[in-house]
């Protein structure tokens, strides 16, 4: 069995969490930073309240970081892997292209 997609919500709360934990925050210096309270910051950070667009925003300033970044999700391991495959197969390829090159035209022209 397939584990779910996390919701919105608690992308949102483990992003918030994460970076507050980044910046050294405690909840209460995040909601006076933010000028929210800080009950309404733990109760996001649990999934169970979800912020105005204007709420979010001021998260994300006191966060230093832009809105949309709250609600990123990370690639899962597999998938930073094969990315990072296809990264260093392109890199070789291309290294291997410029020294054929290299070496047809030492070839003919030296």
């Amino acid at each position: 069995m397939g584990t779910a997609e996390p919701n919105i919500r608690d992308i949102l709360a483990s992003n918030i969490k994460e970076n507050r934990r980044i910046c050294g925050f405690s909840q209460e210096k995040l909601a006076e930073k933010a000028g929210i309270s800080t009950p309404f910051v733990a109760m996001i950070e649990v999934s169970r309240k979800f912020p105005t667009p204007d709420v979010l925003d001021r998260i994300a300033g006191a966060l230093n970081i832009k809105t949309y970044q709250l609600f990123a999700v990370p690639p899962s391991p597999e998938e930073a892997l094969e990315r990072l495959h296809r990264s260093i197969v392109k890199d070789i390829d291309q290294k291997v292209a410029e020294a054929v090159e290299r070496a047809v035209a030492t070839k003919y022209n030296g």
